[in-house]
């Protein structure tokens, strides 16, 4: 469930000049205070007695990264300028271009380096606090019990560099905050003491655990994935919309730049639905661990994310018309919270399920019974593509099916369902069908379309009971909580 507002755990304290940096109370924590400087942060405890907190900072090579920020834009607007920067710079000496160049240079990586210096994070007994900013300070507080993903990103200069990511999903928070950069083995470290103090670790003993072992369940092979992106029709659409529409575009326009303006965003469409895919799918791995499942990808920049424990909103097998000759599937999440979106790109059915039901426990996907709609009033109201829709009940489940060129079966726990609508139009209503929508903490709908009217009045008000049962008996899940994977 996303909560508002009021529920997102980042506090930030806002410009604070030569005086100590104060920050209200946070949950059951400690109330920290200090200097802006480097010294430590002083928690004081419910009894009164204070105590350090040792402060981090962020890995050296951090102020290059940052120093490239200003510098990419600076270079943007001048090649946006065009002719106008070229003649201003034709203009110059060659002394006087070498100078601006130093100069631009060093004031890029002061900003760099300064922004690195006043940035350091704490681990305290109940948050992470991480404080940023040279003029205007920013202080975020992120409490471990609210954490509900810590992911490790590698991007490639990061990897060449030997340094890593951390980023960190919040309950209620809509951004995620970011440690960007510390070494890798660090920022692995890191995430194994935040994930076992958010269980309920002490602190001494969540260091000592260090990372949960895991269990590989699933490996998609580089060309497993090629194949796949071979045999879905949408890759061949983006590809011949990239090649027709440019020179549509010409033979009515006459203008060949007209076409090039349109020429740029298809490819970069096609890119990210065939290239960009494959780079960002490329060797898929999904391992079963204490924290969750833990899922690695990527050739050029290597990500290790995590499906949180009971986060898990809606499941989505999604089944490409030339996949189903050889019974494979996709399967995405809808996570509260998290951008985190699939699941495995490519699997036979039998270990999607399986993989799924790490997810799911106890719900048996191949038992689900569908039944369509009905073809009397259905036909009138979506000709042709009716006999997509489809229903299924379990008393774990609401799962309903739409499409038949790529068929979508999206699954709810009844636990996770927040609300029930029905909807029925004139039209429908005039051919007796209805629609039942279920919302979820995700901010996401599924709808079993096309029930006869009568079916869905009676399917709101049971599906309503489901999901206040299933609440009020769901066991909450926490890291660290389950068997893990086996010795």
């Amino acid at each position: 469930m996303t909560s508002g507002p009021a529920d997102d755990d980042r506090v930030a304290s806002g410009p604070v000049g030569d005086g100590p940096v104060t920050s209200g109370p946070v949950g059951d924590g400690p109330v920290a205070s200090g200097r802006a400087g480097d010294g430590p942060v002083v928690a004081s405890g419910p009894g009164g007695a204070a105590a350090a907190v040792a402060e981090r900072r962020l890995h050296p090579f951090t102020p290059l990264r940052r120093a490239w920020v200003p510098i990419a834009a600076t270079v943007g607007v001048l090649a946006q300028q065009g002719d106008r920067a070229a003649r201003w710079v034709a203009d110059l000496s060659t002394l006087l271009r070498l100078v601006t160049l130093a100069g631009v240079l060093l004031v890029f990586g002061v900003y760099g380096f300064l922004s690195w210096w006043f940035t350091h994070y704490a681990v305290t007994d109940t948050e992470l606090r991480i404080r940023t900013g040279l003029l205007f300070r920013r202080t975020a507080h992120i409490r471990l019990d609210r954490l509900q993903a810590v992911d490790v990103t590698r991007p490639l200069l990061a990897r060449l560099t030997g340094v890593a990511s951390l980023r960190l999903d919040v309950i209620g928070a809509e951004e995620k905050d970011q440690l960007s950069f510390l070494g890798e083995k660090e920022a692995v470290a890191l995430r194994a003491e935040l994930l076992a103090r958010a269980a309920g670790f002490a602190p001494e003993e969540a260091v000592r655990l260090g990372e949960a072992p895991q269990r590989e369940l699933l490996r998609v092979t580089p060309r497993e994935l090629a194949v796949s992106l071979m045999l879905s029709l949408g890759v061949w659409a983006a590809l011949a919309g990239g090649i027709v529409a440019p020179f549509v575009v010409w033979w009515f326009s006459s203008s060949p730049w007209v076409a090039v303006a349109t020429l740029l965003p298809m490819l970069g469409a096609v890119w990210a639905g065939t290239v960009g895919r494959f780079l960002t799918e490329y060797d898929w791995r999904v391992a079963e661990s204490p924290d969750g499942l833990r899922l690695d990808h990527g050739m050029l920049d290597r990500a290790h994310e995590t499906v949180p424990p009971g986060r898990v909103q809606t499941v989505r097998i999604v089944e490409p018309l030339l996949w189903r000759r050889s019974d494979r599937v996709r399967v995405e999440l809808a996570v509260a919270g998290s951008k985190n979106e699939v699941l495995v790109p490519v699997a036979s059915r039998a270990d999607a399920y399986a993989v799924i039901a790490r997810v799911l426990p106890g719900v048996d996907l191949a038992g689900l019974s569908y039944s369509g709609s009905p073809g009397t009033g259905s036909r009138w109201v979506v000709p042709v593509w009716w006999k997509g829709y489809a229903l299924a009940l379990s008393p774990e489940v609401f799962a309903a099916r739409h499409g038949r060129l790529c068929r979508r079966t999206e699954i709810v726990p009844h636990a996770k369902v927040q609300s029930v609508r029905f909807t029925q139009g004139p039209w429908a209503r005039a051919r007796g069908v209805a629609d039942v929508h279920v919302d979820t903490g995700a901010n996401g709908t599924v709808t079993a379309r096309l029930r006869p009217a009568a079916g869905a009045a009676q399917l709101l008000h049971e599906q309503a009971a489901r999901s206040h049962t299933s609440r009020a008996t769901a066991r909450p899940d926490r890291w660290m909580t389950g068997s893990g994977p086996e010795a």
